[in-house]
């Protein structure tokens, strides 16, 4: 119970500090998308700060068996980019531009009550669910 407690703990920070960077303000980060308009360079700060931070913990980290909570910790060793990386990667970049949101802010924004978290939420977890129906389809083909 206590390592719930614990995960329950830092996605509240998680998302605390999407809500805080502006990540859930989805006119912000079509903002930020938009290189070649008005521009809102504030995002890559929060970016910057997140990829260097993450290096740091994955460098610390990288030979640990289970996190500080006691789940085994499985990194890919996998280097190679791939057909799946490539489109799974512009089907990313495409949601993101055309919403402004991705995954961890649009739940974050469901706080906020407004339809469009609602609705990019549910497209998610739909686009989700098909991907796994697909996988299952293709394992018994």
């Amino acid at each position: 119970m206590i390592k719930r407690v614990g995960e329950f703990l830092v996605g509240l920070i998680f998302g605390f500090g999407l809500l805080l960077s502006g990540m859930t303000d989805t006119a912000k980060v079509i903002g930020f998308l938009n290189v070649t308009g008005a521009w809102d360079p504030s995002l890559a700060f929060v970016m910057g700060g997140a990829v260097l931070l993450s290096f740091f913990a994955f460098r610390v980290s990288r030979n640990w068996r289970s996190s500080l909570f006691g789940r085994v910790i499985i990194l890919s060793d996998l280097k190679m980019i791939d057909m799946k990386l490539i489109i799974g990667s512009a089907i990313f970049g495409i949601g993101w531009g055309l919403s402004g949101f991705c995954p961890g802010p649009a739940i974050a924004s469901l706080t906020s009550g407004e339809i469009k978290s609602f609705i990019f939420v549910a497209a998610m977890l739909i686009g989700m669910g098909l991907e796994t129906l697909s996988q299952r389809m293709r394992q018994v083909a």
